[in-house]
């Protein structure tokens, strides 16, 4: 099983107004982070963080709140908070 079909298992109610996963400065990603490997898009068991031509992409949506984010980034450059109440990550089985 791949990790889309995992994810799948797993429900999420988007927060419209505020995501509770942020990128603070994207010239750091560009500059700085191709040196250490862009990790993030590797530490990341759910996937989030992806590069695609010469940017970070964050899909909050498959964020499993694990907050392997917070303490990954070299740079301290990825701001995750747990979402607002009633909203973020649902476990359909468990």
């Amino acid at each position: 099983m791949n990790i889309e079909d995992k994810l799948f298992t797993v429900g999420y109610k988007p927060d419209e107004h505020k995501s509770h996963l942020t990128i603070k400065d994207d010239a750091v990603c560009l500059e700085k982070c191709g040196e250490q490997g862009r990790p993030c898009t590797f530490f990341c068991p759910a996937r989030v963080y992806t590069w695609e031509e010469n940017h970070i992409t964050v899909a909050y949506n498959n964020c499993l709140e694990c907050l392997t984010c917070r303490t990954g980034c070299p740079y301290k450059n990825i701001d995750c908070q747990y979402p607002r109440g009633s909203f973020g990550i649902t476990y359909k089985f468990g």
